[in-house]
């Protein structure tokens, strides 16, 4: 990660707040986070072993970083099918137990400085993605975000119905920027963006200070038109110790067990560079 990717304190003209919006698969983690629970929802039950050869294909494409527009939009389809009639309670539990396995391992420690730098200057931390929020808010707690923008699964009677009321891709990604910003009050031209993935662009362009995260040509090219910056993270870090699986008011003091581990990051660090 280079120097130039560590955020400033600035205070803007505007006197409004800073945020550092983030998208979380291969920004945040180094894998899906739809893909990752995929062992657990078949123990559960959840999804056939067809299902999960289907999730790993679909993982293998998103890690190449070649599934294009149409191939997103056919996992996404797919993904909809695939939890119809799934019990929204039974998900979250078993989310909640096996988030800290399965997530822990393959946070960025690159990313980790990231937040631990923004939380220092005083900036919100948010967390934009197109996975379902049953997914992405737990991992949200754990990395200390302030908000959450993901996708949410229409659900009647406690079960998903297969419908999509909103779907954070894409264009919706810019729009939920700038309607957050505009409720909680953040300058955008004095805020951060980051993400992996050239279908992040509305949410690239929202933001003042911009960077692409690992990105293929594609995306290097678009930064190097817009003069975002490039970073490159490489450092899978575990957030904590592996543990027994946590009952599900656990998600929320994970919390305060990423702070800990950030500040303790943080200051091992320091003691590198004064070395």
């Amino acid at each position: 990660m280079s120097e130039a990717a560590h955020p400033k304190q600035v205070v803007p003209p505007s006197g409004r707040k800073v945020a550092a919006f983030f998208d979380l698969d291969k920004t945040i983690i180094a894998t899906s986070s739809s893909a990752a629970f995929s062992r657990p929802f078949y123990a559960g039950g959840l999804i056939s072993r067809g299902d999960v050869l289907r999730s790993a294909y679909a993982h293998f494409v998103f890690l190449l970083g070649s599934a294009d527009a149409d191939q997103t939009e056919r996992m996404r389809a797919h993904l909809s099918t695939l939890v119809t009639g799934w019990d929204v309670a039974k998900v979250r539990k078993i989310v909640a137990e096996t988030v800290h396995e399965l997530i822990d391992p393959v946070v960025y420690a690159e990313a980790v400085e990231l937040i631990a730098e923004h939380h220092e200057l005083g900036h919100d931390v948010v967390v934009v993605s197109a996975s379902g929020a049953e997914l992405v808010e737990p991992i949200a707690a754990i990395l200390g975000a302030d908000h959450v923008v993901s996708s949410r699964m229409a659900v009647a009677d406690g079960r998903f119905t297969g419908g999509i009321d909103y779907y954070a891709y894409g264009e919706n990604k810019g729009i939920a920027v700038r309607e957050l910003a505009a409720s909680e009050g953040y300058d955008l031209a004095a805020s951060y963006a980051y993400s992996d993935s050239v279908t992040d662009a509305p949410m690239l362009h929202a933001a003042g200070h911009s960077y692409v995260v690992n990105p293929d040509r594609a995306l290097r090219r678009m930064a190097a038109e817009n003069g975002w910056g490039v970073l490159t993270f490489t450092r899978p870090i575990a957030l904590r110790p592996k543990v027994k699986p946590a009952p599900v008011i656990a998600v929320v003091g994970g919390v305060a067990v990423a702070v800990a581990v950030i500040l303790i990051w943080r200051a091992a660090r320091r003691r590198r560079r004064l070395g």
